[in-house]
């Protein structure tokens, strides 16, 4: 099984929800990302996001934006991305890294060069959201033949006619976008997502992860009564650009953690 795999069944067998959280690869520099993100297993986090700086992050709200911008304006790049992983794998070779962001600069590296690269750089999953299930030939398909999970979005809007469409070639786990908007730009209502997830999880076998809107360990904890795991960035991040020391950061990433598996 996949690394991705292997862990959402271990936490099943455990009983417990899984926590996964984003970062962006070198923001706000390369070593105080790393030193972070080395730090994120032990804190508590199951699966880390590990976000591809671009210029034009149509989804994301100014936590995320602001922090690709730091990123880039460090000297961060896709190849520098992928070296970032290679690091990471140095020390840890069983926590799961999902590569989440937009198609162009996968696209401007050259997707053939790019999946080789991320498989060998030990990437397990993509999320690419500016990729509708439409396109699947263009990264889809080829990541999967790579052995690279591609990871789908499913949103409040996604009916019951577009979801089997949205669930076609996706793997590893399913991640339901809790609120219409951007990232950070409102709470996550436990009690509203609940029949959602029921109804993703009726559709398919994969695990469900709820991310947009969760800012507090009550609310992690909440989300992980209902779903198989509990998504956290902007407000990690959010941390970041506040000038937080990396073990403050870990801190409040710790306390999220014992919230989605509580």
């Amino acid at each position: 099984m996949s690394r991705i795999a292997t862990k959402f069944a271990s936490l099943k067998a455990d009983g417990k929800s899984a926590f996964v959280s984003f970062v962006m690869a070198g923001d706000p520099d390369y070593d105080t990302a790393l030193e972070l993100v080395k730090g994120l297993p032990e804190a508590g986090v199951d699966v880390i996001e590990l976000g591809m700086p671009f210029t034009d992050p149509m989804a994301d709200g100014p936590a995320i934006q602001f922090a690709g911008q730091r990123a880039l304006a460090a000297g961060m790049t896709m190849k520098r991305t992928l070296q970032f992983v290679r690091d990471f794998r140095l020390e840890d070779v069983e926590t799961p890294i999902v590569l989440m962001g937009y198609y162009n600069p996968i696209y401007s590296m050259g997707v053939d060069k790019f999946l080789a690269e991320a498989k060998q750089s030990g990437v397990d999953g993509l999320i690419v959201v500016d990729l509708p299930p439409e396109e699947d030939s263009e990264l889809c398909l080829p990541a999967i033949a790579a052995g690279i999970d591609f990871i789908r979005l499913t949103t409040p809007t996604t009916d019951d006619k577009r979801l089997p469409k949205v669930m076609q070639n996706t793997s590893g786990f399913i991640y339901y976008v809790s609120i219409n908007g951007i990232t950070g730009s409102a709470e996550a209502d436990a009690g509203l997502i609940a029949p959602e997830v029921a109804r993703i999880k009726a559709a398919s076998d994969l695990p469900v992860c709820v991310g947009f809107g969760i800012r507090t360990p009550e609310t992690a904890r909440a989300i992980g009564k209902i779903a198989d795991g509990a998504v956290v960035g902007s407000a990690i991040v959010q941390r970041i650009a506040d000038g937080q020391s990396v073990a403050d950061v870990l801190g409040f990433v710790t306390d999220l953690a014992d919230g989605a598996h509580g």
